[in-house]
């Protein structure tokens, strides 16, 4: 499938579904509701998880100053999927030149260049054939060097894209490094209010009608910034980090029941609304039952949520009336922030009473 196409099955739904504009496309809107039309169009919005070498060409024409110097008719060429899978992150696909690591952007830099050129004729032919082999969608000249006439000559053969700059290898493979790993990223969407409050990423989740809109709202109006509402796609960007940004679609938006679609960066501003953030908590909102059939109300051990195989802390706030659950939540980012600098409140709590105890016991 082309990069930026349709899968058949969405392409077919997509079909049936009237334009936007239509007059077809006022009843459903009114059926399900703003936000609801928003979610079915968000599905269809979803950008494939693929690259190819004009995708990659001119998403660093300005930055790496590259020219594209063979292989123009291969432009679809594109990573193999099964190396994209088993690939740990996408920075192992790209790296020097390296014949025990095929399907990679190769970079070829002073060095990798010397080693094509400085040997026999028959060697270097030889060494410049086995690239074909190692099926990379691009090389990459970097530090400012000219390409073998053999390499090229090759590339046209074998349709293998070769852009040239004058950036040195290591900045190309930093940029291209950071790229793939966020593009081929491990990704999932989810339900929540994904906002900043006091610096750190947090995600409030719950049961329906219990009121995330419009306690997102409400932390809005006390200084906190809104990165998404309702749907959160979510990155894991490395071993150990979850980045969440919102859908294109939704951006700046967040939906209150009675009042509709709120424009927040419209009526707050510019701070008050974040482009992506680092997950670090979840607070999940349950009823009063809920939290007493399913929850500890001390837990010795801190909850966490697995998000695309990372824990997450998470706290779990009862919501009855009330309760200023703004408060709460922002009482609960303290203390996970002091968590993660290695401040257990909980623990010095058991161990203060452990310590008393013992002197009980002694006297």
């Amino acid at each position: 499938m082309r990069a930026g196409g349709r899968s058949q099955c969405g392409g077919a739904a997509l079909a049936r579904l009237p334009a936007p504009g239509a007059r077809q496309f006022r009843p459903l809107r009114a059926n399900l509701g703003t936000w609801a039309c928003c979610r079915i169009l968000r599905s269809f919005a979803v950008k494939p998880n693929v690259v190819s070498a004009d995708v990659l060409f001119e998403e660093f024409r300005g930055l790496l100053k590259w020219e594209w110097v063979a292989g123009l008719g291969a432009s679809e060429r594109r990573f193999d999927e099964v190396a994209v899978r088993s690939a740990r992150s996408g920075a192992d696909l790209v790296g020097y030149l390296n014949y025990i690591h095929p399907y990679r952007v190769q970079i070829l830099g002073e060095r990798e260049i010397a080693y094509l050129s400085n040997a026999s004729s028959d060697d270097c032919k030889r060494r410049i054939a086995r690239i074909v082999t190692l099926e990379p969608p691009v090389l990459v000249l970097a530090d400012g060097q000219t390409a073998p006439d053999a390499l090229v000559s090759m590339c046209e053969r074998a349709q293998i894209p070769m852009f040239s700059t004058h950036e040195s290898s290591a900045f190309v493979i930093d940029v291209l490094r950071a790229y793939l790993s966020k593009h081929f990223a491990d990704r999932t969407t989810m339900h929540g209010v994904f906002m900043d409050i006091l610096g750190l990423g947090v995600l409030i989740t719950g049961e329906s009608g219990l009121g995330k809109s419009e306690l997102g709202l409400e932390l809005i109006s006390r200084g906190n910034g809104l990165v998404a509402d309702d749907a959160v796609d979510f990155y894991r960007i490395n071993q150990n980090t979850i980045e969440g940004k919102c859908p294109e679609l939704l951006q700046n938006l967040l939906e209150v029941r009675g009042i509709g679609l709120l424009d927040i960066r419209a009526i707050f501003g510019e701070t008050a609304v974040r482009r992506k953030m680092r997950l670090k908590l979840i607070v999940h909102l349950v009823r009063k039952e809920t939290l007493e059939r399913d929850y500890e109300r001390l837990p010795y051990e801190p909850l966490t949520q697995d998000v695309l195989g990372v824990p997450v802390l998470k706290v779990v706030i009862q919501v009855v009336a009330g309760r200023n659950i703004a408060v709460l939540v922002e009482a609960a980012v303290r203390n996970t922030i002091l968590q993660l600098r290695g401040i257990d409140t909980y623990q010095e709590f058991v161990d203060r009473h452990r310590r008393a105890m013992e002197r009980d016991t002694g006297g």
